[in-house]
């Protein structure tokens, strides 16, 4: 079995914070400080002076600012400065956490066109979790995770009773586990299906046993684009809103970007205000994870593969962008480990963590591994010259991961 150590002893023990991670969502006491000396001492490029003077004086960067962000030739210094922001806040340190994702059915009423996963009702290769099954997948991993992510199709059958039965029934056989789940799209569906508001689905889910939602499922927010890559899921505003009455709850959440499909760069840079315009008045957001979107067999043949070079642009005009939400992860299920390595160098401070069974990223093109354990997530933020920190889903346990010493073999001499 492997260890955790504690690396102070100066923080409250009851909470579990044993690493320099003193404030809430494991932020550095007075960073916006540090981050101001760090910026003013070097110089900058021409097209990036204005927006680095905002970022030490703690004003939020604009439309035009994340425009100049996107077109500068500066690649370097566009990653140095979000490291800078990154390391401030969370000093050498980068998240990860055990965790397992279980899709509990991939049969939809809708067809997303840049969607692998979904299947119809009659497809061969549908299916749907019973309960039991559900929570008997559950408890395959239930001794090595903390986190269980399930999403999956908008079955038309299944409204607020079962979901409310499948994380109770889940929640009360594994009470250490935190259950994140369930998109935006998905509790529009369960709401409507079950004739109930949105505030009352989510509060029922809530008492049930979900503590939080991963945040798939943004896409682009806006119109237009929406209308042509997921006709048919909830609107821009409806994906906000159903965000901002789970915050209201008490329910944090995740957020999202699925970028790379039709949308213009104006586009992208508008969905990172509307978020962080919410996160102003909630302050419910975790976490915000871009992610760009995967060739694969689905009908989006218009839509292009990131190169890594955008995918590290995106990851530091996140960080840039989005001063309010604590946490840019690095998706390692989409971006694979050695996009996601380079990423903690451009402003990411979180990897996601194990997963150990994925279908959704991998049916659209993923390569990336499902084996991981913990010794294997912190070996990948090691070499990527940051401090492995594992977490917990809410961001509020730290701990530094320290690998176990490998047994040492002793070889003994054949007899003569």
């Amino acid at each position: 079995m492997s260890k955790l150590a504690v690396v102070s002893e100066k923080h409250d023990l009851k909470n579990h914070v044993h690493c320099d991670c003193s404030m809430a969502a494991g932020e550095r006491e007075g960073w916006q400080s540090v981050l101001a000396d760090k910026i003013h001492s070097r110089s900058w490029p021409r097209d990036l002076q204005p927006i680095a003077l905002k970022l030490a004086t703690g004003q939020s960067l604009d439309l035009e600012d994340g425009m100049v962000l996107f077109n500068t030739t500066e690649f370097n210094s566009l990653g140095e400065l979000a490291l800078m922001c990154k390391e401030s806040r969370y000093g050498n340190s980068a998240f990860f956490n055990l965790n397992v994702h279980i899709n509990q059915t991939n049969i939809c009423t809708l067809a997303c066109r840049f969607c692998a996963f979904r299947r119809g009702r009659r497809a061969a290769d549908a299916y749907a979790m019973d309960i039991d099954e559900y929570v008997a997948d559950v408890a395959k991993y239930a001794d090595h995770v903390d986190e269980v992510h399930s999403v999956g199709g908008l079955h038309p059958e299944w409204g607020i009773e079962h979901y409310e039965e499948m994380f109770s029934r889940a929640k009360e056989t594994f009470p250490h586990i935190h259950f994140k789940g369930l998109t935006a799209i998905e509790i529009k569906h369960i709401s409507s299906l079950s004739k109930i508001s949105v505030k009352e689905c989510l509060t029922r889910l809530h008492n049930a046993g979900l503590g939080s939602l991963p945040g798939g499922g943004a896409e682009i927010l806006d119109d237009d684009v929406r209308n042509i890559i997921c006709k048919g899921k909830e609107s821009s505003q409806e994906y906000l809103d159903i965000h901002r009455t789970a915050h209201q709850i008490g329910m944090p959440t995740n957020c999202t970007m699925l970028y790379g499909t039709i949308e213009t760069i104006e586009q992208r840079i508008v969905h990172l205000i509307r978020l962080r315009e919410l996160q102003n008045e909630t302050n419910g957001f975790q976490c915000f994870v871009p992610y760009p979107f995967l060739p694969d067999d689905s009908r989006l043949p218009e839509a292009q593969l990131a190169s890594g070079v955008e995918i590290l642009r995106m990851i530091a005009i996140s960080r840039l962008m989005l001063d309010n939400i604590p946490h840019i992860k690095a998706y390692r299920m989409n971006i694979g480990d050695y996009l996601a390595g380079l990423a903690l160098q451009f402003g990411a401070d979180d990897i996601d963590g194990t997963v150990q069974k994925e279908s959704i990223m991998h049916l659209a093109g993923s390569t990336a591994p499902l084996d991981h354990d913990a010794t294997a997530m912190a070996k990948l933020v090691e070499d990527a010259g940051a401090r492995p920190i594992q977490r917990n889903t809410v961001y509020d346990k730290f701990e530094e991961y320290i690998a176990p010493i490998p047994k040492r073999r002793i070889s003994l001499r054949m007899a003569e």
